[in-house]
């Protein structure tokens, strides 16, 4: 009997430990690795016993779930890079969803490792590199990730559509995410790669002025999809170049990208574009990303509505 009592473990023990993983787990999306529970004092027998009784569950080689088997997409990003870990980092078109400026619906976790002799694992695109320099992988949230600059390159390189990279920047701008600056170093480090082009364009265009924005393509296929009747695009009115004018209704719509209307004296100077308008009898509609992206169906109905009122008509 008391051989038998020694081969089971100590309550009180067991039942630190198990907070301990919980609470590891919470941070992670609700997984763990098996290193990570080595690390924790486990033995392998002990993790062993939790998978046994439920407390464990095996999601990938590896990783485990802690308390349940059901994961979000926290957790399945999560997952991918703890069984490569160390030295893996979240990349390409995941990274991008997980830093918010590039939607994705892969069924794939893209994942960067660093050397080869990684087995590939179902759900995970590897992507193998020689190395990988220090400035190109962070944290998000505890999590191992490509920079936002690193992910744009990578997703540059992927051959993403002009319109799509050009969009992908501006989000990643006005998320706050991104620095120029870094950026640059990485298109000077990477002069010869793949994709160093595309994103250079990119950045040409986006940095120019010379061609219309991410926001104004966007505000743009909504009139077209909606059957709004076209506009003038890159109109001057009042002496000052206008994104969208509708002469006969007396509109104007900006596209009021934070890009490039976020300092003090950019808003100020839009203020009294504005104002000149208004006192020209000329309606100004502004709408922002997150308005044109989430809510397109609001903004052409805006749009309808203000060409279809007659108020500026009659009194201009």
């Amino acid at each position: 009997t008391s051989a038998r009592l020694r081969l089971l473990p100590d309550m009180s023990e067991e039942s630190g430990i198990d907070h301990t993983i919980a609470a590891l787990a919470a941070r992670q999306g609700g997984v763990v690795s098996y290193k990570q529970l080595m690390a924790l004092g486990c033995s392998r027998w002990e993790i062993d016993y939790r998978v046994r009784v439920g407390r464990l569950h095996r999601v990938r080689r590896g990783v485990y779930a802690v308390g349940h088997v059901v994961l979000g997409i926290e957790g399945r990003r999560w997952g991918a890079v703890l069984a490569y870990a160390p030295g893996a980092a979240l990349s390409h078109a995941a990274a991008g969803a997980a830093w918010g400026f590039r939607r994705s619906n892969a069924a794939l976790i893209d994942v960067t490792v660093v050397g080869t002799g990684r087995k590939p694992q179902p759900g995970i695109r590897l992507h193998r590199r020689r190395s990988i320099a220090a400035d190109e992988v962070t944290l998000l949230d505890g999590l191992p990730i490509t920079t936002p600059a690193r992910t744009l390159l990578d997703l540059a390189a992927t051959g993403l559509r002009r319109r799509s990279l050009a969009t992908a920047v501006d989000r990643a701008e006005q998320s706050g995410v991104l620095d120029f600056a870094d950026l640059a170093v990485l298109l000077d480090r990477y002069a010869g790669r793949p994709g160093t082009p595309a994103l250079r364009e990119a950045l040409d265009r986006y940095a120019g002025g010379d061609a219309r924005s991410a926001l104004e393509e966007v505000i743009a296929e909504i009139c077209v999809a909606d059957g709004i009747q076209p506009p003038q695009e890159n109109v001057v009115v009042l002496g000052r170049v206008r994104d969208f004018f509708w002469p006969a209704a007396r509109l104007v719509v900006e596209a009021d990208s934070y890009a490039w209307h976020r300092s003090p004296q950019a808003m100020a100077d839009d203020r009294q574009r504005d104002v000149e308008l208004t006192l020209a009898g000329i309606r100004t509609l502004r709408f922002t990303w997150s308005q044109a992206t989430r809510r397109p169906a609001w903004v052409a109905g805006t749009i309808r509505a203000a060409l279809d009122s007659d108020f500026f008509r009659t009194v201009a």
